[in-house]
């Protein structure tokens, strides 16, 4: 390693067929990968609108889909994710209308949607009691995390099927995030029905969670839009703190559990070089296995983050190790998700 390294099943159209399928713990499907298109954008609509979830990409990662205002589809997510019920799910929406629709909006959220939608920020909004949310979409919380995705399919799927979609990560609940269709396949093979494929997505890491209150910014998680970016937008400070979850207190948003997006083997840190029997992930030039930007670019490691995490826990070496990244702008993600990979 002297080396340096670089870079289904059709509907019948019986609704009750599906939602009374959601009952089952963990039901079987045949699993399909679609080329996102016209036609396999009619069948996942239809799927949603039967009360099936249905993988999707975003400019994030790949997210499960389901109808926010249906309870049987929303637990449909839950059930093929494994996912607890405390954990709450980020609301996608077509538009800003639909967004007021469901959560009231401050000065503050507007200037944050004004700046960041489409794109990867979510907020964290009081909900409104006309919202027609199912409660578990929420987890019981008196809000409820909207975005509004950059990605033309998903949002396309959300105009199609006429629904807001809740829409965690498409993979099992604390694995490694998906940024392919073939990770999605991988991790929820016969647990849904259809995984639309547009390739990987751009950004590789999910999206900056952000709860604007009155005087300030709560950054419940960080992602590509970073607190500097927020603080710019608004002019308000933005904290980050016990009270974001990350010591297991109270779960405001998803992505807070302490151990979370984590493969299968062991990780380890701030590796300098590979000890025995494990698959080093480089970050500039260095001796590694597979590297996440050999010119050093923060974004392009955050891009070909979960990918090389993937690649990793699916290689013959008994554990992982894990370049140092600079905790900054994006970097702040990306070290965040690898704390709780390796949690």
């Amino acid at each position: 390693m002297s080396s340096f390294c670089s870079n289904g099943l059709l509907l019948d159209g019986k609704r009750g067929l599906y939602r009374g399928a959601v009952t089952i713990p963990n039901p079987v499907f045949s699993t399909r990968i679609s080329r996102y298109g016209s036609e396999a954008l009619r069948e996942a609509a239809l799927l949603i609108r039967a009360g099936e979830p249905v993988a999707v990409p975003t400019e994030t990662v790949y997210g499960l889909a389901a109808d926010a205002t249906d309870s049987h589809a929303v637990a449909a997510i839950y059930s093929a994710k494994g996912r607890p019920s405390f954990n709450p799910l980020i609301v996608h929406v077509a538009d800003k209308e639909m967004a007021e629709r469901l959560a009231e909006f401050s000065a503050a959220a507007d200037r944050l949607a004004a700046r960041f939608w489409p794109g990867a920020l979510t907020l964290v909004l009081p909900v409104r009691a006309d919202s027609g949310l199912s409660s578990l979409v929420t987890a019981g919380l008196p809000t409820v995390a909207l975005r509004l995705p950059a990605h033309p399919a998903m949002r396309a799927l959300i105009r199609e099927s006429g629904r807001p979609l809740a829409a965690p990560s498409a993979n099992r609940s604390g694995s490694i995030s998906p940024t392919r269709a073939e990770h999605v396949l991988s991790s929820l093979n016969g647990k849904v029905r259809l995984i639309l494929d547009e390739g990987p997505t751009s950004e590789g890491v999910e999206s900056t969670i952000a709860a604007p209150e009155e005087n300030r910014i709560r950054l419940l998680r960080p992602g590509p839009v970073t607190a500097a970016m927020l603080e710019a937008a608004t002019g308000l400070p933005v904290v980050t703190g016990p009270e974001s979850g990350a010591d297991g207190t109270k779960i405001e948003a998803p992505g807070q559990l302490e151990s979370h997006y984590a493969p299968s083997k062991p990780v380890r840190l701030n590796a300098l070089k590979a000890e025995k029997d494990e698959y080093l992930i480089g970050f500039g030039l260095m001796p590694c296995h597979m590297n996440l930007s050999p010119d050093a670019d923060i974004r392009e490691a955050a891009a070909n983050l979960f990918a090389a995490l993937h690649i990793a826990d699916a290689s013959a070496a008994e554990r992982i190790a894990v370049a140092p990244i600079p905790d900054e702008g994006i970097g702040i993600a990306i070290n965040d998700r690898l704390r709780r990979a390796a949690a």
